[in-house]
Formats: C-alpha cells, sequence, structure tokens
C-alpha cells in the first residue's frame, strides 16, 4: 500500500486555501495548511511535506519568492508549485521553463489563478514522479 503524499499549501487566501484544500483531499493528499511564510516555516519543524504550493503575494508583493528560496534550503528536493494571479492583476508574466527563471525563482511550477482541478493533478503528478 502506497503512502499518502502530504502537500503544504501556503496562501493568505482563505477561502482559496479551503478550495484548494477540498481538491487535494479529493485527489487522496494529505493537506497541512499556512497563511503565510513564516507559518510555513515553523510547520516543517513537525512536518515533512512531499510537496508545496505556494502563493506569490502574501504579506509582501514577493512573498513566495522568499519562501520558496527558504524551502528549497531546508528541503532541497521538495516540488514546489508557485500559483499567482499577478498576470491578471498586473499583465505582467513570468515562467519557471529556462534554466534562468528556475534559479531565481526556486519554484518548480507556475500555474495562474483560478486553478482547475484536472490541472493541479498532472503538475502533482509530473513533479512528484519526477
Amino acid at each position: 500500500m502506497q503512502k499518502v503524499k502530504t502537500v503544504l499549501l501556503v496562501d493568505d487566501d482563505q477561502d482559496f486555501r479551503i478550495q484548494q484544500k477540498i481538491m487535494l483531499e479529493a485527489m487522496n493528499f494529505n493537506v497541512i495548511e499556512a497563511d503565510s511564510g513564516s507559518a510555513a516555516i515553523s510547520l516543517l519543524e513537525n512536518n515533512n511535506p512531499d510537496i508545496a504550493i505556494v502563493d506569490l503575494m502574501m504579506e509582501e508583493e514577493d512573498s513566495g519568492f522568499t519562501l520558496c528560496h527558504n524551502l528549497k534550503k531546508r528541503l532541497p528536493e521538495m516540488p514546489i508549485i508557485m500559483v499567482t494571479a499577478v498576470a491578471s492583476e498586473t499583465g505582467l508574466s513570468f515562467n519557471v521553463k529556462t534554466r534562468e527563471e528556475h534559479r531565481w525563482i526556486k519554484a518548480d511550477a507556475l500555474l495562474e489563478k483560478p486553478i482547475r482541478a484536472e490541472q493541479l493533478q498532472k503538475e502533482i503528478n509530473r513533479l512528484l514522479q519526477g
């Protein structure tokens, strides 16, 4: 029997976290939640998540970048999906497809909000298998 994987879900938007948690639990994942980068780092003291889903803009506009960097320092093998609405809110767009982008963003995938369940499942499966 395969171990149930744990997802660290970090977003300051409680409604988004509730929605994502329902989706992730329906996909048979355990979910631990944090509403800030500092709360997420605190959760690592007693948890060892298999993958993280991190919002880009939380306490500060770049909080997600900082959190991804800190997560990779602590758990370098853990895949991270960054989620954001920045493109729809600002018109700015970026990605993690090139080595240079991945080097400074520190996320393994980037998804634009709103996130569809099948889109999220596909990225999680890809990252956990690779």
